[in-house]
């Protein structure tokens, strides 16, 4: 049986919370520690089903690791230890773990199969695929440019010079994971960066930021970064900062629960991520920043406190405008794509109509969100017109009903923080893929204040968890 929320209608977000590891930094972090010389510990490491499945996949390539308390211990040989596995690797739902894990063993000539679950199977790989068959890689992947994939292994391949046909913090981080262990260097291009507010509309640069904790030199540039093959790594402390995407659903969630205030623990505020705040404040949002010291070069840390505010809507890759309506640049879509249906809630609680467009990306993850969001959102009793790539939503008042959250996890967190401001209860079918990102929501959300009660099919692990 498949697992359900029952949300409660209304109620305040209050006291503090604290958020798990950040997905994308504990799955690079966890890449680059086992190419490393020389044990790693990685602290705060995300233990989500996507980190268990690439941690796996790495354990069956020759890695040694543990848990030590709250921290994964690596013990890294350097990537000569690495070896073929004997059967395919599969990733689960994990589209970072695969395309990540595919660069870095393009780079050591490996052999390997990389496969996943019927969900990451509709995702797009293509874009991967090209780009490391330049560099010499053997790779092969279906006709439809989807897994499973297959590394015929051989011959090192070479550096490449590149421009990025798309902005994919992923592909950029295939692209230089192949490059570590390359012949020659490697460099890739994109578009500048532009600024909104204190977010850097960039690529996320976490790859960028670990490969230098680990002892290696990226040489970078605004919309530019480069890296010689050969550079050996050196086994490291990484702390890993709370998960911004993670924390967005509650920033979400106190915005719009009448009488919330809200302290979300350690959070990272990497420039690159920023834009979900940036988006928020220019809907109106009261959200406080409280600087804590960075446990991670090029990784700000602090504390937000967020209480109830009266949103407006907002508008993206729109030409109307008024002072109503927020309007921003299509750029903070790509940085803020993770944060998108945290968003939708918010604007569908916000005063007047939000146009939020160049988001087509959304149909290709975990469930067409895109889709998804129009169905449970119209279902809740919202006024929206679909967009090819985005929606067109008329806020206000949301009413109770029941969403099919189709597997994918940040859409059941999304609409259990659309309970808050709902007048009847938010039912969420389909909600086990939240453990994904997020293991130990429900126990998080009922702290904060939200009544969630898990149903109907939960694992002997999450019911332990939540008792």
């Amino acid at each position: 049986m498949e697992t359900e929320y029952r949300v409660g209608a209304g109620g305040r977000l209050r006291g503090r919370v604290a958020i798990p590891g950040d997905k994308s930094i504990s799955q690079r972090a966890l890449l680059l520690a086992a190419v490393a010389e020389g044990e790693s510990e990685l602290q705060g490491l995300l233990d989500s089903e996507d980190v268990r499945t690439t941690a796996s996949a790495l354990r069956a390539l020759g890695v040694d690791w543990r848990w030590r308390g709250a921290a994964l211990r690596v013990h890294g040989t350097g990537p000569a230890a690495l070896h073929a596995p004997r059967q395919a690797l599969d990733l689960g739902n994990s589209g970072t773990g695969v395309r990540l894990l595919t660069g870095l063993l393009s780079g050591l000539g490996l052999a390997a199969t990389l496969d996943g679950d019927a969900s990451l199977r509709r995702r797009p790989m293509r874009r991967i695929v090209e780009p490391l068959r330049c560099m010499g890689v053997r790779l092969q992947c279906t006709d439809a440019g989807t897994l499973p994939l297959r590394l015929d292994g051989g011959a090192q391949p070479a550096g490449i010079h590149y421009r990025l046909p798309v902005p994919s913090a992923q592909l950029k981080s295939c692209l230089l994971l192949a490059g570590l262990h390359a012949r020659g260097r490697t460099c890739l291009k994109w578009e500048k960066p532009t600024q909104l507010g204190h977010a850097a509309l960039e690529m996320r640069d976490h790859t960028e930021n670990l490969l230098e904790a680990f002892g290696a030199a990226p040489e970078r540039a605004p919309g530019q970064v480069c890296l010689e093959g050969g550079t050996g790594l050196r086994g490291a402390r990484i702390p890993i900062p709370g998960d911004l995407s993670s924390a967005a659903f509650f920033l979400v969630g106190a915005s719009i629960a009448p009488g919330s205030e809200l302290l979300i623990e350690g959070v990272g505020v990497n420039p690159t991520r920023r834009a979900v705040l940036e988006i928020l404040r220019a809907m109106g949002a009261d959200i406080e920043e409280r600087p804590r010291p960075a446990l991670l070069p090029g990784e700000p840390l602090c504390d937000l406190r967020v209480r109830t505010a009266a949103l407006r809507a907002v508008r993206v890759a729109d030409n109307a405008s008024s002072d109503d309506v927020a309007r921003l640049p299509v750029q903070v879509v790509a940085n803020a794509i993770d944060e998108w249906p945290a968003l939708m809630i918010a604007a569908a609680c916000a005063r007047g109509r939000s146009v939020l467009r160049g988001a087509r990306e959304l149909r290709f993850k975990e469930s067409d969100r895109i889709e998804t969001l129009a169905a449970g959102l119209e279902a809740l009793g919202v006024e929206l017109r679909r967009l090819p790539d985005g929606l067109e939503i008329n806020g206000g008042r949301l009413h109770g009903g029941v969403v099919d959250g189709c597997g994918d996890h940040r859409i059941a967190m999304a609409f259990a923080m659309a309970a808050a401001a709902a007048d009847g209860p938010v039912q969420i079918l389909n909600c086990a893929g939240v453990s994904t990102s997020f293991p130990g929501f429900p126990e998080a959300a009922r702290k904060a204040g939200l009544e969630l009660e898990v149903t109907a099919g939960a694992s002997p692990e999450t019911e332990a968890r939540d008792r």
